[in-house]
């Protein structure tokens, strides 16, 4: 899975160059290639990178909730002693 993110994001910055590169000549396919490009890294990428990073976390330990408040609290009065 590695490297399909590694292979999405690297055609997406070929795409985004390439676009670039032949926008003077082409302003047409230049900005198309640069949109699909950014749409691919954003769409498609960003969401498969951060599903795999919070797939196995559980969202109540990132919460304000009372408990976590209180444990935060514990632990800078042990800290400070």
């Amino acid at each position: 899975m590695k490297y399909i993110y590694t292979l999405l994001l690297l055609g997406a910055i070929a795409g985004v160059s390439y676009g670039f590169y032949v926008r003077p000549e082409d302003p047409k396919l230049g900005e198309f290639l640069i949109g699909i490009s950014i749409a691919i890294t954003f769409f498609i990428t960003m969401p498969l990178f951060i599903y795999k990073r919070w797939k196995n976390r559980n969202v109540k330990d990132y919460m304000l909730t009372k408990e976590n408040i209180e444990k935060m609290r514990d632990y800078t009065k042990e800290n400070k002693l």
